[in-house]
């Protein structure tokens, strides 16, 4: 069975974080391990508090799954700190951890912050370098690039941006976008695809960023292709918004169903 890493904060509310990542990595029949860096308190409504775990807790976390559980891929999100970006990007880098997804979470889907500001630079200085795909949403994209990231074209050069500041790819998320279709854009290999899907009149797409990270780290530990890995985290976060549960009281974002079963695996994937 291949092993799957999420290192990310803890989203109380279930719908995003480590629970989403975790739910995600069982869907695509991998086994999930996790880092736990941040302790929130929240729900469907927004993020009421939370606190960083000590760094040196953290990067006990990677060394002691690192040295017994490797991962075949991994996933970063929620960080929230300048020193466990720092602590997160020395243990990828001490243990040469492979298939390396940074989904650069800077602000919840509630518009709450989740990263100290000064943390953003040291985001793109010490982990866009090591990650195999970058997976930022427009505001994202814009923070890192320092350029207006608006329309298809300007995410297809924010995403060759993010390649060349070291990444070997990067999707630029287009949930954000105006209008009726969303379009994601990935650059990689010098090459450009643009995925679209209709757009979901819903509240429920919390923790949509983390769910397709995950899916995409997912589908990396089992050996697919990074345009297959992506194309089949697209397509999974897609049915987990349309068939949404409705979960909380109203007024917020709720989850998604990450009850759907993720595509079809093809034969010998993953052994």
């Amino acid at each position: 069975m291949r092993i799957a890493l999420t290192i990310a904060g803890s989203d109380s509310g279930g719908g995003a974080g480590i629970q989403a990542d975790l739910k995600t990595f069982h869907q695509f029949g991998v086994f999930g391990t996790s880092v736990i860096t941040a302790v929130t308190a929240q729900n469907t409504v927004g993020v009421r508090a939370w606190e960083a775990l000590p760094a040196g807790l953290v990067a006990q976390q990677i060394d002691a799954l690192a040295t017994d559980l490797p991962p075949d891929a991994l996933k970063s999100g929620m960080l929230g700190s300048e020193e466990l970006v720092e602590t997160t990007a020395a243990g990828i880098a001490r243990y040469s951890l492979p298939h390396y997804v940074l989904d650069p979470v800077m602000v919840a889907t509630s518009g709450d912050r989740l990263l100290e500001p000064a943390a953003e630079a040291l985001i793109a200085r010490r982990l866009v370098p090591l990650a195999e795909l970058v997976t930022p949403n427009l505001d994202e994209a814009r923070i890192l690039v320092q350029e207006e990231v608006r329309t298809p074209e300007q995410m297809e050069r924010a995403g060759r941006a993010l390649v060349g500041m070291g990444a070997r790819a990067a999707l630029v998320k287009g949930g954000h976008l105006p209008g009726d279709e969303i379009v994601d854009v990935l650059v990689s290999g010098g090459t450009v695809r643009r995925f679209t899907h209709p757009r979901i009149d819903t509240t429920s797409t919390h923790g949509t960023g983390c769910t397709l990270s995950a899916g995409i780290a997912a589908g990396l530990a089992l050996g697919r292709p990074l345009d297959r890995a992506v194309a089949d985290a697209l397509d999974f976060v897609h049915r987990a918004i349309a068939a949404a549960p409705g979960l909380g009281r109203g007024g917020g974002h709720g989850p998604l169903n990450h009850f759907v079963p993720a595509p079809p695996r093809p034969p010998n994937d993953g052994l």
